[in-house]
């Protein structure tokens, strides 16, 4: 009991110093050997202290002429640092702990990283891991790129490839830039919600406020708005040019460029939506087209029965994505819109299993049903709940694989009964139908053909 007593007064003991010490030598500035002037302001302050900065520690054992001064003039470079992120950075040096604003982080940031403070550099690193949400990601993202932070980046890529699809807002659509988007468009990990054609529509809605910023109504709006104005583009250009081809455009050619469009012209409304768009330029949908029809003619004719073997590198790049929120527990059971080659697939969540099934003749379908004996499929499900600002609670996935089923077949593909799940619950496939045509085969046929 004594020791325990015992330590606490030591505990307490050495918080009064650091307080002691913060106090008298930093915001009082006793003792100060060293005044740092910068942004109008002035510290007193102390080079045995300033030394733990690498910036300073430098300045006073180098051969700069700072090393013998006792009032330095700091030329700040970085507009991102404020008297306020200073006043912070230099206090963190008097003190263990500091206290961080999530609204002052990028500024902080900015002056530690200039003064080579490394423990507040991971200390800022940290809140903004913590803190990611649709309002702080993207300036989170440009922080981190500008000051080396990659695990932020990484984490808000993540962020935004689990959220960009259910956090959509005017905000976050203006702050989205092109480079950053066509990461988030390329990724086989682009938690899609429902199908590749709302990947279509939110591209939509991004150029249109990439392209008028100015415009500041309810994100229901937008794509309405959307719409109507590059309807007006289109009869500018006469219908002869897409939009993609025109000066406004080329620059969203690279974004555009990553959409899965055989996912989405498999579609019969979506397909004559894109055509009435004249967004993207026609060469792009006539090669779509002819790819679906020899893979349609493969699968017909040739009886091909689907991938046999896990291609990551063809899954990653051309898999179909797509996804679904359960709002609570319960029955449901869905499938996926647009033509699978006749592979009608239905995805059951019940008691806690998620079963895929392949229907032949016993439940209706709206397109052909392919009678072969077997079909094949390689796929990857993934599942995840998420807290309000988008952090990921957990997660489970299935990794990519391969499943083969008769007529009629079913399979439980995840078991969720010993985990405790959160809702909504987000579950989100990728898959491929038909296996890739042998490229050599066809690139052979067409090197033939041209001379």
């Amino acid at each position: 009991m004594e020791r325990s007593l015992e330590s606490e007064n030591t505990r307490k003991k050495l918080k009064s110093t650091s307080k002691y010490i913060y106090q008298t030598l930093f915001l009082n500035g006793e003792n100060s050997d060293i005044k740092i002037c910068a942004l109008g302001e002035e510290w007193n302050l102390h080079k045995i202290y300033l030394c733990q900065s690498g910036y300073f520690s430098s300045m006073f054992s180098g051969s700069w002429k700072e090393s013998s001064m006792n009032v330095i003039e700091l030329e700040i470079p970085d507009q991102n640092i404020d008297v306020e992120a200073l006043q912070v950075a230099f206090g963190s040096l008097y003190r263990d702990d500091v206290l961080i604003n999530p609204s002052r982080v990028v500024a902080l940031l900015a002056a530690a990283c200039m003064l080579q403070l490394d423990g507040l550099i991971q200390q800022c690193g940290e809140t903004m891991k913590e803190t990611i949400t649709a309002q702080t990601v993207c300036g989170y993202y440009n922080s981190a790129g500008t000051y080396g932070l990659d695990s932020v980046k990484k984490k808000c890529l993540e962020w935004l490839l689990n959220n960009l699809m259910t956090h959509q807002s005017v905000g976050l659509f203006k702050e989205l830039s092109i480079n950053l988007m066509k990461q988030l468009i390329s990724s086989s990990n682009l938690f899609v919600l429902q199908v590749e054609m709302d990947v279509y529509t939110a591209l939509k809605k991004w150029m249109f406020l990439q392209l008028v910023p100015s415009w500041n109504g309810s994100f229901k709006q937008v794509l309405t708005e959307a719409d109507a104005w590059f309807a007006e583009r289109r009869r500018e250009f006469g219908g002869d040019v897409a939009f993609l081809e025109s000066a406004q455009g080329s620059a969203f050619v690279p974004v555009f460029a990553h959409l899965r469009l055989q996912y989405i012209i498999s579609d019969l409304a979506s397909a004559r939506i894109v055509e009435r768009d004249a967004l993207l330029p026609s060469e792009w949908l006539s090669s779509v087209y002819k790819q679906q029809w020899f893979a349609m003619l493969r699968a017909e004719q040739d009886n091909d029965i689907g991938p046999q073997e896990i291609n990551k590198e063809e899954l990653e790049g051309n898999s179909m994505r797509c996804g679904r929120k359960l709002a609570k527990d319960g029955d449901y059971c869905w499938r996926w819109t647009g033509f699978n080659f006749g592979l009608d697939l239905l995805v059951t969540y019940t008691n806690r299993y998620i079963i895929f099934k392949r229907n032949t003749l016993n439940q209706p379908c709206s397109g052909s049903v392919s009678l072969q004996p077997r079909r094949s499929i390689a796929f990857r499900l993934r599942l995840a709940s998420f807290d309000c600002s988008g952090k990921m609670i957990c997660s489970r996935t299935t990794g990519y694989q391969i499943l083969t089923l008769e007529k009629d077949q079913e399979q439980i593909v995840m078991n969720l009964d010993s985990r405790l799940l959160t809702f909504p619950l987000y579950i989100c496939c990728n898959f491929l139908y038909t296996s890739p045509e042998k490229r050599a085969d066809s690139e052979a046929q067409l090197d033939h053909l041209e001379s």
